[in-house]
C-alpha cells in the first residue's frame, strides 16, 4: 500500500497487452505508473546521454544526438554485464520518478489505486512492493501479431527475446489474479466488453482484500 492505496503490478509475456489493460484499470480510478515512459524521459537527460556516449560511442545515438534505443537494446541484450551497467544508471532514476508520481497523487481522492506497468516487474525485484500481481494471459498468436505490427519481429525474434525473461509459467504462478486478454484497442465490442468486465471484477477483489487487510502507507 502507498498512502493507503493498493499497488497493482501487471505481468505477462511480451505483446500481451499489459499497457492496454492498464488503461482499463485507469478507467476505474487507478493511476498508471508507466515505467517505459519514465525510461524514455530518463534517456532525454543530458547526463544519461553523456554517459551512454562515453561507454559506447556515437553509434548508440541518432544523428540528432538523441538516444537510439534499438541500438542500446541490441548492445545489452546478449551482454549481461553491459545490461547491469545500463540498469544501474536508469533504475534509480525510474524509481525516483515512480515515487514522485505516486507521492503527487497520494492525496488525490480520485485516485483509488496505483497500477505499475513495468515490462520486467518481477525480474527487477518489484513484486514484493506490490499488493497484488495480475498476470495478463494472451495467446501466443495474438502476441506475435502485436509485436510483428509494432516492432517488426518474427516468431524467432519473439521467442529469442522472451527466453531472456522469467518463464511465463513462473510469472503466472507468482500472480494472485489472471486476466485473459484476446482483445486490444482494435477488437470488436464483445471482446472489449469481456476484457473490461474481467478488469472490473479483479479490481473489485483487490480493493475488497485491501480493505480487509489494510497496510500503513509508506
Amino acid at each position: 500500500m502507498y498512502a493507503g492505496k493498493p499497488i497493482i503490478g501487471l505481468v505477462g509475456g511480451i505483446g500481451s497487452g499489459k499497457s492496454f489493460v492498464a488503461k482499463l484499470f485507469a478507467e476505474l480510478g487507478c493511476l498508471v505508473v508507466d515505467s517505459d515512459a519514465q525510461v524514455t524521459q530518463a534517456y532525454r537527460d543530458p547526463m544519461v546521454v553523456k554517459a551512454l556516449r562515453g561507454w559506447w560511442g556515437d553509434q548508440v545515438l541518432h544523428s540528432d544526438g538523441t538516444v537510439n534505443r534499438s541500438a542500446i537494446a541490441a548492445r545489452v541484450f546478449a551482454d549481461a554485464g553491459e545490461k547491469r551497467r545500463l540498469e544501474n544508471l536508469l533504475h534509480p532514476m525510474v524509481h525516483a520518478a515512480r515515487e514522485a508520481q505516486m507521492r503527487a497523487a497520494g492525496g488525490d481522492s480520485q485516485v483509488v489505486a496505483y497500477v505499475w506497468d513495468t515490462p520486467l516487474l518481477l525480474e527487477a525485484g518489484l513484486g514484493p512492493q506490490c499488493d497484488a500481481i495480475v498476470f495478463v494471459d494472451t495467446p501466443f498468436e495474438h502476441r506475435l501479431a502485436r509485436v510483428g505490427s509494432r516492432s517488426g519481429w518474427d516468431e524467432a525474434e519473439l521467442r529469442r527475446r522472451e527466453k531472456s525473461q522469467m518463464a511465463l509459467d513462473s510469472k503466472r504462478a507468482l500472480a494472485e489474479y489472471v486476466i485473459s486478454n484476446a482483445a486490444d484497442a482494435g477488437s470488436g465490442p464483445s471482446a472489449l466488453t469481456d476484457l473490461r468486465e474481467q478488469v472490473r471484477r479483479v479490481f473489485s477483489q483487490i480493493l475488497a482484500r485491501s480493505t480487509r487487510t489494510p497496510t500503513p502507507g509508506r
